[in-house]
């Protein structure tokens, strides 16, 4: 099973970025995840988009298109999801045969306040609906207080949150399965 994953922080010591890490040391048997870059892409212009998607648009849209599954790791901004983030789906869902149609999704995010990430998570859901993924609904991966779970070389050390992240991955797993199942 092929898992895009999409990171919502460029800084490469995010607690996002570290959580990604961990995701792809806890994913179970079988499932791959490769994060998907988001880095190099320009502000969604539609004037830009009408003379075609740019190099890495159209890589992440080819990358979408063939994976299982998408993973979102995201931090939480002024309340929502980064706008890197908002940028990359805005692109990458662009006409025609926008790619995350029908899509298995699961989502978690890291964040040293206390609702860790929830509420860009809500925001992303959003999204998800609008474009035809399919999320996870449970188990939640909220990692609050992010600044305490991760040791010095970027380690997820709290071993509730590797659970979560283990059990996570595995629920999307099993979805995946199930809704490739009901095609």
């Amino acid at each position: 099973m092929d898992v895009c994953a999409i990171c919502g922080s460029l800084r490469k010591r995010s607690f996002n970025r570290m959580a990604l890490r961990a995701a792809r040391e806890l994913a179970p048997q079988g499932m791959t995840i490769a994060e998907c870059a988001i880095r190099q892409f320009p502000l969604y212009d539609e004037d830009v988009r009408q003379l075609g998607f740019p190099g890495p648009v159209q890589d992440l849209r080819e990358r979408i298109r063939a994976a299982d599954a998408i993973l979102f790791v995201t931090p939480e901004y002024n309340y929502s999801m980064p706008g890197v983030l908002k940028n990359a789906i805005d692109w990458a869902s662009r006409p025609p045969d926008q790619p995350f149609n029908g899509k298995p999704a699961a989502i978690m995010g890291a964040s040293p306040s206390m609702f860790g990430s929830a509420r860009a998570q809500y925001h992303l859901r959003q999204s998800c609906v609008y474009l035809n993924m399919f999320p996870v609904n449970q188990p939640e991966v909220f990692i609050a207080g992010a600044d305490r779970k991760f040791d010095e070389n970027g380690n997820l050390t709290d071993e509730a949150t590797r659970k979560l992240i283990a059990r996570l991955l595995q629920e999307l797993a099993r979805w995946t399965a199930r809704l490739k199942t009901s095609e």
